[in-house]
């Protein structure tokens, strides 16, 4: 879901303490229920730092929010992104990363490297504070981690061929689900040309063995 900023809302990132000015407004126009769950928000960016777009990706419960890989980059390939900040609440406040959450920031690291998009750091939030995984230093540490790393040595860009499909698809809603649908396949079928199995496409991208193949199956 595409979250629109206010008026007098910033329109650029120059740090961290920008990223959680916008946020934590964003999270205080929840209603009350839904301030109580796990939010997981990507923030799309040019070079220069200015906001592409602000989308939640996924809505979860008091405890966790679950992550798929491909709908946090699809968005950012359509956007024209090249850099993202990914950023979720905690509803306890307790700002500590767990395991969980280093986890799908290693998988977002590697499937972003895959793709070109750098992610730049993930914050955790609450409505009055903040902590940043940069700041941590676990950005760096994750970025070395081979935990995801595919066997397979590719880092050639695939954005050219996954724009140029994006951009005919997205003048309408009636087509946002086609979109989708298109994106996916095209970064499966990528992974795929890169002499990836459908067991590693299904690690790094965090869906099943038989969603890839539904994927590459479909029209």
């Amino acid at each position: 879901m595409d979250i629109q900023l206010g008026k007098n809302d910033k329109r650029y990132i120059e740090g961290t303490d920008d990223v959680f000015g916008v946020m934590s407004k964003i999270l205080q126009r929840e209603n009350k229920i839904d301030q109580e769950k796990e939010h997981f928000w990507i923030i799309g960016m040019n070079e220069a730092g200015f906001i592409l777009y602000i989308e939640l990706i996924a809505l979860g419960t008091v405890r966790s929010v679950p992550i798929e890989p491909m709908n946090v980059f699809r968005v950012a390939v359509m956007k024209n992104a090249t850099r993202v900040i990914a950023i979720h609440n905690h509803p306890s406040k307790r700002l500590v990363p767990s395991e969980q959450d280093k986890d799908i920031t290693d998988r977002l690291i590697q499937v972003g490297r895959i793709l070109n998009i750098q992610l730049i750091d993930h914050l955790i939030i609450s409505t009055e504070d903040y902590q940043s995984f940069r700041a941590l230093g676990l950005m760096d540490e994750l970025e070395n981690s081979l935990k995801y790393v595919p066997t397979y040595q590719a880092v050639e860009k695939v954005r050219k061929e996954e724009q140029e499909i994006a951009k005919n698809k997205v003048n309408s809603a009636k087509h946002a689900e086609k979109t989708a649908q298109n994106q996916s396949k095209i970064l499966v079928n990528t992974l795929l040309n890169k002499e990836m199995s459908i067991e590693e496409i299904a690690n790094i991208l965090s869906i099943s063995m038989t969603e890839v193949k539904k994927i590459i199956s479909s029209d």
